[in-house]
């Protein structure tokens, strides 16, 4: 659908409708929002929303940025085709415009009477001679993250919040993420600058104060990048600590991130108008937890965000953002919601004999109050309600066990393509193999390895701790080398396993190398260079190195567990009349000659059975571990989320 961006009229009246139904609100620098009713009085004041709005980043934001509200049909309104369409709250309230073509087969009808969270669309697709009717439900999507790449990123959280946003605009969803505005005063800061000033300074309540932050704003790829501005982001190092540890106020951060994200759909006037009430919050993980407990405590006890919906995302169950019970006063929620995050640690894991073990768990909380939960893989969807990977909350979410279900990351296959990496030196495709040896050799060559194709050549890539599995190669590193292999290692982590892989390079110097530090081009050569990639991770949620592996030809060989086991097909030669299934090996349990078992076989294959060799390549190379698949996916999830009503204590 073609639309204008109208720049300069901000339609608010849905905004002062609701808020002026049921509240009295605050106007902050010529901004409307709830934030300032909290811990004040409510007394009745008019509304105003400021007439500016940044044209920077947002030129044709509006035509992926559409409300939930219907289009009408405007008949005095025509001009070269176009209709200039109103856009309607569910009261009849105009809250913007859109120019809508006009065809003989196109026409702008008056649904002003549906659902105002989601849109429905009916399209005709001729599937194999015969007409199919589809419907295609929109929402209005703000994501809230710690980290979203290029921006910021970690590791797979930022990945997810970086790709996932963009594939679900693609789909005809409006979609915003929130997330910190990390400045550490070293060039990556540049990656802020297409975000412009929104103007809209509000104060949040909290840790027994008035807070200011600020939003900045970016419309890329169909999605509304907005960043909260606080001097408590910009310091030196990572979004979670440096080098002297974790931050000692990330309660406080995160916090505030929360705060402004549940305020961001109603003051932000993004290419013309607010997100409004009716969303759906995906909120990642424990630093993104308070956001439904928000919704639930403090939001719509005043009738406010009462048809919006809330996922809770765990990426990693084992951070939970745990502190002491004392800081619950500071998290600007009511006193009769402590139990919603209270969290009592066993006696064997208290300090001391007078430890009482009383904490606050913002995971625990959002678990409570989110209407759905998603894990990354359907594996670990099953594995955070067992004892051994649930962290303590297994009992919880196996209460909860109705509203879980995991979704496969997906990659990004611009990125990690081997016909067009420019980090790789060959490239090749599933029609055309040929060049996958060439960056074998190329490899080889780089880090002073002997050259022999024949020769298997193994991989590791990922941090060097205890999660990874990094004990479990170091026990089985003398056996391996026994063998006729070359094995390669890129990683950083514990210094420990960091001076190991020294060690072990120079006992073996022409069969193994240890490369520490991180390198994303050679992460890429490593990729698509080695014969077999191994990951004994100990618990994966998701994992993304064995995807782009499969994606580049490379057979791995991992640890049964999260999301390795939901996406490695255990190789079967005999199925299919012989031609073969699967695209690499499992082993379970976690032991060394569990391990070096799968290991051995998939060397076997690989030097005797060629044909086999290739078939496991291929077979990987065509799996479809896109976003968009993913999107799909998330978009069932979304479904199921509005079928019921929202949580209330």
């Amino acid at each position: 659908m073609e639309s204008l961006r109208i720049t300069g009229l901000i339609p608010c009246s849905s905004f002062t409708n609701v808020l002026q139904a049921r509240l009295s609100s605050r106007i902050i620098n010529g901004k409307v929002g709830f934030a300032s009713l909290w811990g004040r009085g409510i007394r009745s004041r008019s509304l105003r929303l400021r007439g500016s709005v940044s044209s920077g980043g947002n030129e044709g934001a509006l035509g992926g940025l559409q409300d939930e509200s219907s289009t009408v049909k405007d008949e005095k309104k025509k001009k070269k085709g176009l209709i200039l369409g109103t856009e309607r709250d569910g009261s009849g309230s105009v809250i913007g415009f859109q120019l809508i073509p006009q065809s003989g087969e196109t026409e702008a009808v008056d649904s002003s009477h549906d659902d105002a969270t989601t849109k429905n669309v009916e399209e005709a697709a001729d599937i194999d001679g015969k007409e199919e009717a589809k419907t295609k439900v929109t929402y209005n999507i703000v994501f809230v993250t710690s980290e979203a790449a290029p921006y910021s990123k970690t590791g797979g959280l930022g990945d997810v919040c970086g790709s996932l946003p963009i594939a679900l605009a693609a789909r005809g969803h409006r979609v915003m993420v929130v997330s910190p505005r990390y400045l550490n005063g070293t060039p990556s800061d540049n990656k802020f600058a297409g975000a412009l000033d929104l103007d809209c300074r509000i104060k949040l309540y909290c840790f027994g104060g008035e807070h200011d932050v600020a939003f900045f704003h970016e419309y890329r790829e169909g999605v509304d990048w907005v960043f909260v501005d606080h001097p408590s982001y910009h310091r030196p190092g990572n979004p979670y600590g440096d080098s002297y540890g974790a931050f000692g106020d990330n309660q406080f951060r995160f916090t505030l991130l929360c705060h402004a994200a549940c305020e961001a759909p109603l003051v932000l006037p993004l290419g013309g108008f607010t997100y409004g009430e009716k969303c759906l919050f995906i909120v990642n993980d424990w630093h993104a937890g308070l956001v439904p407990v928000l919704l639930a405590a403090k939001y719509r006890l005043y009738g406010v965000y009462k048809d919006a919906r809330s996922i809770l995302t765990i990426h990693n169950l084992a951070h939970q953002g745990v502190e002491p019970a004392a800081t619950y006063k500071n998290l600007g929620l009511p006193p009769e919601w402590y139990g919603a995050l209270e969290w009592v640690f066993p006696t064997w894991a208290r300090t001391h004999a007078l430890d009482t073990g009383e904490a606050v768990n913002i995971l625990k909380g959002a678990i409570v109050t989110a209407d759905r939960i998603l894990t990354v893989s359907q594996g670990y969807s099953w594995e955070i309600t067992t004892a051994e990977g649930g962290y303590g909350l297994n009992g919880l979410l196996s209460s909860r066990k109705s509203v879980i279900n995991g979704i496969t990351n997906g990659i990004d296959i611009v990125e990690w393509d081997p016909s067009s990496d420019e980090s790789i030196d060959f490239h090749y495709s599933v029609d055309d193999l040929s060049g996958k040896v060439k960056c074998k050799i190329a490899l080889q060559k780089e880090l002073d390895l002997p050259v022999r194709p024949e020769c298997p050549l193994i991989g590791f890539i990922g941090r060097l701790d205890y999660q990874k599995g990094i004990d479990l190669i170091r026990l089985a590193i003398p056996d391996i080398m026994e063998d006729d292999v070359q094995f390669v290692m890129l990683g950083s982590g514990d210094p420990q396993f960091e001076n190991w892989m020294r060690a072990t390079e120079s006992a073996y110097k022409n069969k193994f190398r240890g490369w520490v530090g991180f390198n994303v081009p050679i992460s890429h050569r490593i990729t698509a260079g080695c014969d077999i990639l191994l990951m004994p991770s100990r618990f994966e949620p998701c994992g993304l190195n064995q995807l782009y592996a499969m994606r580049y030809g490379t057979v791995p060989v991992v640890h049964a567990t999260g999301g390795l086991r939901d996406t490695v097909e255990i190789f079967n030669p005999y199925a299919q009349g012989g031609r073969g299934e699967g695209t690499g090996w499992t082993f379970s349990p976690l032991t060394k000659e569990s391990l070096l078992a799968a290991l051995r076989i998939a060397v076997e294959t690989f030097r005797d059975h060629k044909s086999s060799w290739e078939g496991l390549m291929k077979r990987g190379m065509e799996k479809d571990f896109t976003w968009e698949s993913s999107a799909v996916k998330y978009e069932q999830a979304f479904k199921w989320t509005f079928l019921d009503p929202p949580y209330v204590s």
